[in-house]
């Protein structure tokens, strides 16, 4: 068997290929700012969490946070009873931005969906590589990551 024809191989390059997609999709966001918005859709969150969770160094998640507060997506918040401690929330702009990025990124994906037998598969097998990345990596965030690499 070739190295092309490795079926992980094969799915690496189709996982390039679909974030290429993707950022092609007129979102109105890039990758890292709408990964972002999802994880503080999820909740308020201080940055050292922040960071963990979206596995990138606490400088990018900074300059990543200052362009979102600027764009009026994201703000800074005390916590009640210790001001020093601050967490980033979801504005309500932020909410509308990542509904319209939802939007582009469905309309994206749905030609390629549109052309497979079984979409549902490929759904949940992204769903079930989600909840793997979720019990991983918490655990092991590199010094730079591959996501902070790429760039």
């Amino acid at each position: 068997m070739t190295p092309s024809t490795q079926p992980s191989l094969r799915a690496v390059r189709v996982l390039a290929r679909l974030q290429r997609m993707l950022e092609f999709a007129d979102a109105g966001l890039t990758i890292p700012q709408y990964r972002m918005l999802v994880v503080l859709s999820e909740g308020g969150e201080r940055s050292a969490r922040l960071a963990q969770r979206l596995a990138v160094r606490k400088p990018t998640l900074t300059a990543l946070a200052d362009g979102l507060i600027a764009a009026g997506y994201a703000e800074r918040a005390s916590e009640p009873g210790d001001r020093r401690i601050v967490r980033l929330q979801l504005t309500d702009a932020g909410r509308a931005a990542l509904a319209r990025a939802d939007e582009s990124y469905l309309a994206a994906l749905a030609p390629l969906l549109s052309r497979m037998a079984d979409p549902d598969r490929l759904v949940d097998g992204l769903i079930d590589a989600g909840d793997a990345l979720d019990a991983c990596l918490p655990a092991r965030v590199p010094a730079q990551s591959p996501v902070e690499s790429a760039r």
